[in-house]
């Protein structure tokens, strides 16, 4: 079953991420950060910054596997399969080709009534694009073309690699102020300057560690969904140089007179959705600040304003 899968792969990362990182502690000799003595604030950054990174970094690494087992993509052999199978790997090289890229991406089709597509992969080397069979079904080649050219812009620019540092650099953020403020709160509430190390102590900042950390989150992810609404803008004006102006803009106009249509597949992987070329439905008010795609008629009036052959 599905959900059988999703909670495999979940659990099977998360013990990836924790043995990293574990083993990465243990090899710089990380002590304990909190003492009798208060903070070490060197042992401190270096635990948030390998416990920021590291679990985005294995993400990044298991980003293309858990892509074909999450949305059960099927890779398209060059050469194999349909005309139009035969057609989509030959556009993606050739866009790939005008892009600079070396090696080219894995290409692939996922069942699903969706208009999108999406890139993944570690590096530019080894990427993955696939689409959907609802877009297919759906769409012109021109309108593919444009969506195959934004999401070569994203491999060419290195979005998947960027998003994660960019990742990595919130963690980081998020695990030491959360800390710190944990640390500062709990002396307070303590009313003296003993540094009681009683089970009370620990749980009473374990508590407000997690809350700081829920909170300075959801402010790291207003500046991840910022950034990654400026990928999604600059990505629309790579493929209108890849694929040309007029596909583009039309790829982006079917998009939105489809985007009510959604996938029966749930929630997909973060490293999966925030590479897709459009989010399922707009999102407006407070919640467009967490949105990791601008609403499509902006994307159109943007493109439209530039002077793209």
């Amino acid at each position: 079953m599905v959900w059988m899968k999703r909670f495999f792969l979940f659990v099977l990362v998360n013990v990836l991420v924790v043995a990293t990182i574990s083993i990465v502690l243990a090899v710089l000799g990380v002590q304990p950060y909190l003492s009798a003595q208060g903070i070490d604030y060197t042992s401190l950054a270096i635990f948030a910054l390998v416990w920021g990174f590291g679990g985005a970094f294995v993400s990044l690494a298991l980003s293309r596997i858990m892509a074909k087992w999450m949305m059960g993509v099927k890779l398209v052999e060059p050469g194999s399969g349909s005309d139009d199978a035969r057609w989509l790997v030959d556009t993606v090289y050739r866009l790939a080709r005008k892009a600079g890229l070396q090696t080219m991406p894995e290409v692939g089709i996922y069942d699903g009534p969706e208009l999108n597509a999406f890139a993944t992969g570690p590096t530019r080397n080894r990427a993955l694009v696939a689409v959907s069979t609802g877009l297919l079904a759906n769409m012109n080649k021109d309108e593919i073309e444009g969506v195959l050219g934004h999401e070569i812009s994203h491999v060419a620019n290195g979005d998947m690699v960027t998003m994660t540092l960019l990742q990595g650099v919130v963690n980081a953020f998020v695990i030491f102020l959360a800390r710190v403020a944990a640390f500062a709160v709990t002396n307070m509430l303590r009313g003296n300057g003993d540094r009681d190390r009683g089970g009370n102590d620990y749980w009473i900042r374990y508590g407000i560690t997690l809350l700081f950390e829920i909170v300075l989150s959801f402010l790291g992810m207003i500046v991840v969904a910022g950034f990654s609404r400026w990928r999604e803008y600059r990505a629309d004006e790579g493929g209108a140089r890849l694929a040309g102006k007029g596909r583009m803009i039309g790829a982006l106009a079917a998009l939105k007179r489809n985007y009510q249509v959604e996938s029966p597949m749930g929630r997909e992987p973060a490293t999966v959705a925030t590479l897709k070329i459009s989010k399922r439905r707009p999102v407006g008010g407070l919640g467009a600040l967490f949105s990791t795609h601008p609403p499509l008629e902006e994307r159109i009036a943007a493109l439209e304003a530039k002077s793209i052959v």
